[in-house]
């Protein structure tokens, strides 16, 4: 999965995400719930605090009070159909009767609340469990008393039942542990405007919790659908621009890498598409074509430039021989010098642009293979004592500083064109009896090869300029025009293709002299 593809899926997921957790953590629905119970609860209490009001009084001596049996068997049937729990305590806090009580007699069967039945599918297992850990997590924490069943209650051990032998009507919440809430109310019974007990109505929050529960359980099946969704949009959508993306930056980073002609690597074509990756597509495509034709032309240049001016050359000889028939003999002798030696130039350079020019294709073209460095030298180095032996020329000496081999990637011509440029560089810096000294080591990831010479140095303003193009400061006694300054350009040229470097330094062995040194990669 790409970086874009990540954060495309992170965005999209946190907006869902965020309103789930935020539904969970306010809990309001909850909180609704509980009110809206204790509401409900009032209204019942005081409907049934109304009805022993009316029907379960007794006058006794004048005093209004509450009859005792009468009040039980009117409180049982007011409270056969309620889920709540009615307590009756008379004026003096006594408790008459209990409905727990009084709803199992004569059955003898007291009932409880039964845990909610078991979930039977694995998905909804895994979901109540994935709820279960989440509502412990972002349930409101009420700070509520702990709530205790006694076993003989007196109105005196609830607050709101003392309240409501007061006269005033009180509701309250208590914790019953695990989450579960106790709900109870508690209002005045009244006889002929007089408190002669109070009732007290309680439920603990098992409904509620059920009622939530299944809520949030929708909820949650709600957003496992909506993230499920989510993801494959957001795939989708990734899909649609990373993929296109990444194949394009593939076809670039082809390119980049190509060794050769650049045409037949295919750009693939979204240029269809509507939007901005239909746009980079066709542009890339354009780019790479406008390139292919500028590779094209500058090889095109490199040939027409050595064609054009070769051809004053023709004219150039004609006018020589033209002028080697004057009357005049040192005027005659002199001027076919001059001409000789400017042809001889002319030839050279354009040679010598031509070379650089087909130099800058074929390496492009042209795949490295791995060659022996060292073999390469001895087999340069032997041609030069060959010619030594028929001509004056400074000793060349080949030091392997260890056992080869010594491979490298190269082009075995190209790089024998570079120990030779070297050289010829040398020798024609060398003083007569010298000494030029070929060396080849291995670095941990390099092979490198030397060129020394026992000639005047370099000046250290010149160390980097000597390899520009057409560059050319030659001993004062060599012939004018033997050299065009393409030679250690070129050098350069060919060891920076392979991945290589080169650079020039003067000796610091207490001898004269420069050395060329080249880097190139094992």
């Amino acid at each position: 999965m790409s970086p874009l593809t990540r954060r495309i899926l992170l965005i999209n997921l946190a907006a869902p995400i965020s309103l789930v957790l935020a539904f969970l953590y306010l809990d309001q629905f909850r909180l609704g719930l509980i009110e809206s119970r204790l509401t409900s609860l009032r209204y019942e209490a005081n409907l049934i605090a109304g009805a022993l009001g009316e029907s379960a009084i007794s006058t006794e001596e004048f005093a209004p009070a509450l009859d005792r049996e009468m009040a039980r068997q009117l409180l049982r049937r007011l409270s056969a159909q309620s889920s709540a729990r009615a307590r009756l305590f008379d004026a003096e806090g006594a408790l008459i009767a209990d409905s727990r009580l009084l709803l199992a007699a004569g059955r003898g069967v007291v009932t409880r609340q039964l845990p909610p039945p078991e979930i039977d599918t694995p998905w909804e297992r895994a979901l109540v469990e994935v709820y279960e850990s989440i509502n412990a997590q972002f349930m409101t924490r009420l700070d509520l008393p702990k709530y205790v069943e006694l076993p003989f209650t007196h109105a005196n051990d609830y607050t709101e039942t003392r309240k409501a032998l007061s006269g005033d009507s009180e509701s309250q919440l208590r914790d019953l542990g695990g989450g579960r809430i106790m709900l109870s109310t508690a209002v005045p019974v009244q006889g002929l405007r007089k408190v002669v007990g109070a009732l007290m109505l309680s439920v603990d929050s098992t409904e509620i919790d059920t009622r939530v529960r299944e809520e949030r359980l929708a909820v949650l099946k709600v957003f496992a659908a909506v993230l499920g969704f989510t993801v494959l949009a957001s795939l989708y959508l990734a899909g649609a621009i990373v993929r296109p993306i990444h194949r394009l930056a593939e076809a670039a980073e082809r390119i980049r890498a190509a060794k050769g002609r650049i045409a037949h690597l295919h750009i693939p074509d979204f240029s269809n598409r509507d939007d901005e990756i239909g746009d980079l597509s066709a542009v890339l495509r354009a780019m790479t074509g406008a390139l292919t034709q500028r590779l094209d032309s500058i090889e095109r240049f490199a040939a027409d430039v050595a064609h054009e001016v070769k051809n004053p050359l023709t004219s150039l000889r004609s006018a020589m021989e033209t002028f080697a028939r004057t009357d005049k003999p040192e005027l005659r002798e002199r001027l076919l010098k001059v001409m000789q030696d400017d042809v001889r130039r002319m030839d050279r350079l354009i040679s010598d642009i031509s070379a650089a020019s087909r130099l800058d294709t074929e390496l492009a073209r042209s795949e490295a293979a791995p060659i022996d460095i060292a073999e390469m030298l001895r087999s340069v180095v032997e041609t030069y004592v060959v010619r030594g032996q028929t001509e004056r020329m400074p000793k060349i000496e080949l030091k392997l500083i260890e056992p080869g081999p010594y491979m490298a990637p190269g082009f075995e011509s190209r790089l024998g064109q570079v120990a030779r440029n070297l050289i010829d560089n040398a020798i024609s810096f060398s003083p007569p009896g010298g000494t030029i000294t070929v060396t080849v080591r291995r670095e941990p990831k390099h092979v490198v090869f030397t060129v020394t010479d026992e000639g005047p140095g370099i000046p250290e303003e010149n160390l980097e300029s000597i390899f520009d193009r057409f560059y050319s400061e030659r001993p004062a006694d060599e012939a004018f025009g033997l050299h065009s300054g393409l030679g250690l350009s070129i050098a350069r040229q060919i060891v920076q293709s392979l991945g290589g470097r080169i650079h020039a330094e003067n000796r610091d062995d207490g001898v004269s002299g420069a050395r060329f040194v080249v880097r190139l990669p094992l």
